[in-house]
């Protein structure tokens, strides 16, 4: 079993960037979900409440962030901001420090969604710890949903498509890993294993939403509630939610490549 696919998504609910190899860090791959948006209230904003985000590129160049979209100019921001304004943003249940980016960045998002939003940045000083029903007291994740990283096989993606009228791809459900195999949902079980010499902890499987129904061509909802109503069907728990994935933990440090092997410890 092997890694075939490694995404970032440097700001939350923007198009991913496939890599070759990315460095993992306690709070998951480097530049991984660290920036978000927020509104008037300071709380987040996601492609769930507005779609057209998924539609918007990022690509790490040099020192800069780049973001892009079909309809505006070209932003671009430092990765490492000198003067620094910080403000508390709410993510979920979390309410955290995060750093302003820009009056730029925030007209070019507001302009872009047609909302007033601003753009925030979680550098590497500031710290969200993980929920501890789940994690250790020192674990921290960015301004992801909830966890460091997202791994989905590409047999629990084959199983799903087999009961679409419609098959999907991957990118439906933003996972930074996927793997091969022949198990679907064999994921679900993995509490320890390494990919190449890093070692990961799945934590919680991954409690699926609205923006798995996000055509990620197109920035819309699919009108069918495709692949969430399928899922619905036969990957929903008694205790409630629809699971799809396994959410980690870092548990050591290094770099991880696609190719790399997959081994499981538990």
């Amino acid at each position: 079993m092997n890694v075939t696919e490694i995404n970032i998504y440097p700001v939350k609910s923007t198009r991913r960037i496939a890599l070759h190899e990315a460095e993992v860090l306690p709070r998951g791959l480097r530049w991984d979900r660290r920036w978000m948006l927020v509104d008037d209230d300071n709380k987040f904003i996601t492609a769930r409440q507005h779609p057209a985000l998924a539609m918007v590129h990022t690509e790490i160049d040099g020192d800069s962030l780049v973001v892009a979209a079909d309809t505006c100019d070209v932003l671009r921001l430092p990765l490492y901001p000198g003067q620094q304004q910080t403000t508390r943003v709410t993510v979920w249940r979390d309410t955290v420090d995060a750093v302003l980016a820009n009056p730029e960045a925030d007209a070019w998002f507001s302009d872009f969604l047609g909302v007033s939003c601003r753009l925030v940045q979680m550098t590497d000083d500031l710290v969200r710890g993980v929920d501890q029903d789940y994690g250790q007291a020192d674990d921290e994740v960015s301004f992801a949903d909830g966890f460091p990283l997202l791994l989905i096989s590409e047999a629990s993606l084959a199983d799903l498509n087999s009961r679409l009228d419609n098959p999907v791809d991957m990118r439906r459900f933003r996972p930074n890993l996927v793997v091969d195999g022949d198990v679907p949902y064999a994921e679900d079980g993995w509490q320890r294993f390494r990919v190449g010499e890093v070692e990961f902890a799945g934590v919680k499987n991954c409690s699926r939403c609205v923006f798995t129904t996000v055509d990620p061509d197109h920035g819309i909802k699919s009108p069918d509630k495709e692949p969430l109503r399928t899922l619905s069907t036969y990957r929903r728990r008694p205790e409630g939610g629809v699971f799809f994935g396994q959410n980690l933990i870092p548990r050591s440090a290094g770099v991880i490549r696609v190719g790399d092997p997959v081994s499981l410890l538990d």
